[in-house]
């Protein structure tokens, strides 16, 4: 039987809003749901926590689906690519597989540890800080911004090189797309093109997670939530995924990427705050 009052309607719109806001920012969805689930007080028992983590994987459909609908040409281009009709689109499908190849083995070989030592409150704020000063670091010599090359340049070694270096998001905190835009930056993308595959690679290392979580652990999260409730949040991250993407793309075409090094060290240094008063 079903006891969706362990996660209620407002816990549902705030675990969607963090989610689509932060999942495709880097600045770690999995490190944020993790920390604002502890805040509002979820979780406690097996069953809960065990639910929890399905859903904090379940609800990237939300993201999912916002990145297929803002990104629907370049993805029906692959699509074409995947029946002979687009060149272009077949090569950069082959890169985008190619890159979740390494990622998938990797993930299902480490995911058991990762889960046991690294789903904390410190190992998390410990990444955003991390994470933060290497953004600074890199966009103040100029790595952000060189040029590069465009994405339909992206080789196979490229690609396997990338998903390598996206099996460390696995760590929470440290942010799938962040590892992946630095990723591509170190093969000599473009800081657009190496967004672009952040999006691209990520639709089907999410849809694979999700799957796989939702197969696994599906019948343990609707028994414990319900449907409804935990649909309202998919929802809720859907459209906050379309803001946080357009909005992004438009601030590093502007700002650049500093913003996100002072975020993370910021978020990091109050988790660790809050670590030390006990609040967390």
């Amino acid at each position: 039987m079903s006891n969706s009052a362990d996660l209620s309607v407002t816990d549902s719109i705030i675990l969607g809003l963090v989610e689509g806001l932060t999942e495709y920012l880097p600045v770690s969805s999995t490190g944020h749901l993790l920390v604002v689930q502890k805040m509002l007080g979820l979780g406690g028992d097996e069953a809960t926590d065990l639910a929890l983590e399905t859903y904090a994987i379940c609800i990237q459909a939300g993201a999912i689906l916002a990145v297929l609908f803002l990104y629907w040409g370049r993805i029906r281009q692959m699509l074409d690519g995947l029946v002979g009709r687009s060149e272009e689109g077949r090569h950069i499908l082959i890169a985008v597989i190619t890159a979740f190849v390494p990622t998938a083995i990797i993930g299902l070989v480490i995911q058991d540890p990762v889960r046991q030592y690294l789903f904390g409150v410190w190992p998390i704020a410990l990444s955003w800080v991390v994470g933060g000063l290497v953004i600074l670091y890199l966009s103040r010599t100029g790595f952000m911004t060189k040029p590069g090359k465009a994405l339909d340049q992206i080789t196979a070694q490229d690609a396997l090189i990338i998903g390598g270096l996206q099996a460390i998001a696995m760590w929470p905190g440290t942010s799938r797309s962040f590892t992946v835009i630095i990723a591509g930056l170190l093969i000599g993308l473009s800081l657009k093109a190496a967004v672009e595959f952040s999006f691209l690679l990520g639709l089907i290392t999410l849809s694979a997670a999700t799957a796989f979580e939702g197969l696994q652990n599906g019948p343990a999260l609707i028994d414990q939530f319900g449907v409804v409730n935990p649909l309202i949040g998919l929802a809720v991250a859907f459209v906050s995924a379309m803001v946080a993407v357009k909005w992004m793309v438009n601030w590093l075409e502007e700002k650049g990427f500093e913003i996100f090094g002072y975020y993370r060290i910021a978020i990091g240094a109050a988790a660790f705050a809050a670590l030390g008063v006990g609040a967390l």
